[in-house]
């Protein structure tokens, strides 16, 4: 028998389609690039039973440690590892309805979910942890016709203080201007295009104490295309980081022969750490 938790609905459809004609427009109209901001956006109840569930998981059980210069965080994105609540959340936000809910709020049809939760999933990054400003990979490594077209991010983090940082930052087409801070506070949604030249990231480390982390919930969409851009995900430094310019650039080519690579072998993320630090050791 289903507990009144189980039944009660994940995700207000009636709410937040009733929505659609102010939040599309919003969101199609943006600047640098179209986003949107939406705080309450899934039941809170279950949302903080995933955060407990996140506390319980075992780091070590199918964990990717993506640590190289651009990005200091960790990701679990196998379906069969997550806890119930959390992949109730996922299956919900890779659902039929919200797939319809999210075409109309972005103006693209034919969304596509990612079973795979390639490079999504969960994420978590610990005090100090990082993700440099960048433009998000452009084509699913599994699926060579996939464009990515969406993230929706979904944080975790309640009672999270300004001063700790982890802001996500969304950057000019030009990477002139950051246009938008995002504080990663609990249950707020921050939806985005996911063009060539999206750039974002929160690349300031975080100053959480030890035994705070920032937590998201990290889906991605695509569309099916018959010759769609294909470019690894590309990091930017700032302005006024001349001196991280070359680093970046020689991180970004090892992004993207990994990419590469994992394109043609069809490999797992869960080599990318050793991968990304044996290249590192070759600088």
């Amino acid at each position: 028998m289903e507990t009144s938790q189980q039944t009660k609905q994940l995700f207000d459809y009636e709410y937040w389609n009733a929505q659609l004609p102010v939040i599309s427009s919003e969101y199609q109209n943006a600047s640098p690039y179209p986003h949107i901001v939406l705080e309450d956006f899934v039941n809170p109840t279950v949302l903080n039973e995933c955060r407990r569930e996140f506390d319980k998981l075992n780091e070590e059980d199918g964990w990717i440690n993506y640590v190289h210069y651009n990005e200091r965080k960790a990701g679990l994105n196998k379906l069969d590892l997550l806890p119930a609540s959390i992949k109730r959340t996922i299956n919900e936000l890779n659902s039929p309805a919200f797939l319809e809910f999210l075409s109309k709020l972005t103006g693209i049809d034919n969304l596509k979910k990612d079973d795979m939760l390639e490079g999504g999933g969960i994420h978590q990054s610990k005090r100090g942890g990082y993700l440099n400003i960048h433009a998000d990979f452009t084509v699913h490594p599994h699926h060579r016709n996939w464009q990515r077209r969406v993230n929706v991010l979904v944080y975790l983090n309640k009672d999270w203080q300004e001063d700790w940082g982890g802001n996500l930052e969304l950057w000019d087409k030009e990477m002139k201007a950051c246009e938008r801070k995002v504080l990663p506070v609990f249950n707020r949604c921050v939806i985005f295009n996911t063009d060539a030249d999206s750039y974002h990231g929160h690349p300031e480390p975080t100053t959480c104490p030890e035994d705070e982390n920032r937590r998201s919930i990290a889906l991605y969409y695509y569309t099916e295309e018959a010759n769609p851009f294909r470019r690894a995900t590309y990091y930017q430094a700032r302005p006024g980081e001349e001196n991280k310019r070359f680093m970046v650039k020689l991180d970004n080519f090892m992004v993207a022969t990994y990419t590469k690579i994992k394109g043609m072998l069809g490999s797992n993320d869960k080599y990318v750490s050793k991968f990304l630090r044996f290249l590192s050791r070759k600088k």
